[in-house]
């Protein structure tokens, strides 16, 4: 037997069975309201049989009936609340309501006093049946009541009336009583839903912050690689070029200036491999402007290789972030160290243009150039080659900007790097040595 019935009629779905409202039903709290009103219900019930058997003994009745019917009738009520779930599950709790209607017929044959237990049946049927099936079946018990108050002679009005408020008032107390057990099973599940909403999103959180951990981690390897082959990678070509040159000369002046000259590139280098492992700005930024730095850069590139390198400013020169001066110093690096490597120029000019909205930095030599759709054509990680312009390209788009390549085989190379001044995102922030 069921305890709190459900709404079996309404908007939502009228083809609910009425147990799953049932008292002790899924996700519903037993020891609530709804545990208190099918307490009400059971005391109710006991109470007006109680009575009935009182006034039944009262008024003659003869006991060789009334006794066992009475005993049967309490005993199949305690079986069907005792064994409740088990009936709601076997959909049998509407048969265990016509049992014990049964029951009160016949109790109700042996005294009238007994009529009035119609309203315990009231209250029930409507949590063991569909809504309508309830309101027919409870009009059928109020026949049978309304029958035994008129054969009692009470007067029709009175006969009527009282048993059919009494109707009304069970119906509507089931009925309140039923949306009660719904709204509380709607609430919990909806706590429910939130609350497996929340481990989800904890779950989702963990995952986007690993995820971020690791495409940080990722740019950091990216920032490292770029930075490592612009200043040490090229730092060692240097070094090299310049032992080279000086195991073809003789002269013990030339062979000193040489010497001094790798020994300030590697001085250099080694204090930039320490500002890269800090993750310092440059050390060729540090107390200086962009230009400043540049221009030292081509004076370098100049007393080492002898290559005639100029520099030149055109424009007032435009307040750049931090993350901003290091991609450029750092496209200037890796052009300069592809001229000297690989052009086989002899002039090279580097120029810096402060536009309105954007700043330019162009490298440009008279060397031996290539054939840039080839180049273009051969994916990253199948070119043998050519990873500086690569790795500057990506370096200024990560910025907002971009790596523009001209070259012709025999003409030389211009290579035309760009970044907006107003750069929206993380970009504007500075970044440690390198960062792209």
């Amino acid at each position: 037997m069921t305890e709190v019935g459900a709404v079996t009629d309404g908007p939502e779905d009228r083809s609910e069975p009425p147990s799953k409202w049932a008292e002790g039903g899924p996700n519903l709290p037993k020891n609530g309201v709804a545990g208190w009103l099918a307490v009400g219900r059971h005391t109710l019930f006991a109470l007006l049989l109680v009575i009935g058997v009182v006034r039944a003994v009262s008024a003659d009745a003869d006991l060789r009936w009334l006794a066992p019917l009475v005993l049967l009738t309490a005993t199949w009520y305690v079986v069907g609340t005792a064994w409740r779930r088990t009936f709601v599950a076997a959909g049998a709790g509407p048969w265990w309501l016509l049992g014990l209607t049964l029951l009160w017929g016949g109790l109700v044959l042996v005294s009238p006093e007994f009529v009035w237990v119609a309203f315990a049946l009231w209250l029930l049927s409507v949590h063991l049946m569909a809504f309508p099936l309830a309101v027919a079946y409870s009009l059928l018990v109020l026949a049978v009541v309304i029958g035994v108050q008129i054969d009692l002679g009470t007067h029709p009005a009175g006969a009527v009336l009282g048993p059919a408020i009494g109707l009304l008032v069970a119906l509507a107390a089931s009925r309140g009583e039923q949306l009660l057990a719904r709204e509380a099973v709607e609430r919990q599940q909806l706590v429910e839903r939130l609350v497996a909403t929340q481990e989800e999103m904890v779950v989702l959180h963990d995952d986007l912050t690993r995820t971020q951990r690791e495409s940080g981690a990722l740019a950091e390897r990216t920032r490292l690689s770029r930075d490592i082959h612009d200043t040490l990678a090229q730092g060692f070509s240097s070094i090299l070029l310049l032992s080279r040159a000086g195991a073809q000369r003789d002269d013990p002046a030339q062979l000193h200036t040489l010497l001094r000259q790798i020994e300030a590139t590697a001085a250099e280098n080694l204090e930039e491999s320490r500002r890269v492992v800090s993750a310092l700005t440059p050390s060729v930024l540090e107390g200086a402007g962009l230009s400043a730095a540049l221009s030292r850069l081509v004076g370098g590139m100049t007393q080492e290789t002898g290559i005639d390198a100029r520099f030149t400013a055109d424009g007032r020169e435009a307040p750049l972030a931090t993350a901003q001066e290091v991609a450029l110093l750092r496209m200037a690096q890796s052009a300069l160290a592809n001229v000297r490597q690989h052009s086989g120029a002899d002039h090279v000019v580097v120029t810096l243009t402060s536009g309105r909205d954007e700043v330019r930095l162009d490298v440009a030599d008279d060397g031996r150039g290539f054939v840039v759709s080839s180049w273009e054509a051969v994916p990253a990680p199948a070119a043998r080659g050519g990873y500086g312009l690569r790795s500057m390209r990506e370096r200024l788009r990560d910025l907002g900007g971009d790596l523009v390549v001209e070259s012709t085989p025999g003409e030389g190379t211009v290579l035309g790097a760009h970044l907006p001044l107003s750069v929206s995102g993380p970009a504007t922030q500075p970044q440690p040595d390198g960062g792209a």
